[in-house]
């Protein structure tokens, strides 16, 4: 119990944000056609941000099944990755069906607090998980009940959050890492493209998104490749001292 009520105090920063976020959620949900009830199911059901946004709108073209699919992996395939990397971190009682279960709620904020962790047990992630998706699914529940009495101006502010966060996320990384802001340019322009271009606009959102990730990260490797760090050359003394052994 004490693991799970300091995993409970972990995830309250994590849950408050996710309320906000999934209150736009719920508002746009709404706004394109969908009962509350729906939206509250999407997000009780899949709790990605991003892949939720893209779905809604590539759900709203019947029959976009291939497209559906290849926008959801290209947004969420990072969460297999965070899930291998945490897998090294957890305790020896975590493991089986529980990885299973909790591995639902893996997303970047969940990720960064848990890999923090010098080892991360089960209940731990039970109660760091615990209010972030009660906050992403009771958000998502205000916004799409909110969104048909509050008036269309402040419904229309309230959409531009989900674009507020996103920047906060890719602006200090464009401080930090220079590439960046030219990888960024380069998946802009390319969804551009796919808005305003005669022939290409016709290609669904979902499917747009995945062309415009895809190419700009190849851009990015291409242009900006990362080096293998050159192993340490073994030292005069350390290689007398390794033929004395």
């Amino acid at each position: 119990m004490k693991e799970y009520l300091r995993g409970l105090r972990a995830g309250i920063p994590i849950a408050l944000g996710y309320l906000s976020v999934s209150f736009t959620f719920g508002i746009i949900a709404v706004k394109n056609g969908f009962t509350w009830w729906e939206a509250l199911v999407i997000s009780m059901t899949c709790v990605t941000s991003a892949g939720q946004f893209s779905g809604i709108k590539t759900m709203l073209m019947p029959g976009q099944y291939l497209d559906m699919i290849i926008s959801q992996l290209t947004i969420n395939v990072r969460y297999s990755f965070m899930s291998i990397s945490l897998s090294q971190k957890v305790n020896e009682r975590f493991k089986g069906v529980w990885r299973w279960l909790f591995g639902f709620m893996m997303t970047d904020e969940v990720f960064a607090v848990a890999v923090s962790e010098k080892s991360v047990s089960r209940s731990f992630m039970a109660g760091l998980i615990s209010l972030p998706y009660i906050g992403w699914s009771l958000g998502t529940l205000l916004g799409a009940i909110l969104g048909n009495v509050l008036p269309a101006s402040v419904m229309s502010a309230l959409g531009l959050a989900i674009y507020g966060m996103f920047v906060a996320i890719v602006v200090p990384e464009m401080k930090k890492v220079r590439p960046v802001i030219i990888i960024v340019i380069i998946a802009a322009a390319i969804s551009t493209c796919f808005k305003y271009v005669p022939i290409i606009k016709e290609v669904s959102p979902g499917l747009a998104i995945s062309i415009s990730a895809i190419a700009a990260a190849i851009a990015g490797a291409v242009l900006f490749p990362v080096k293998d760090e050159e192993p340490a050359e073994e030292t005069p003394s350390a290689a007398s001292e390794g033929g004395v052994q």
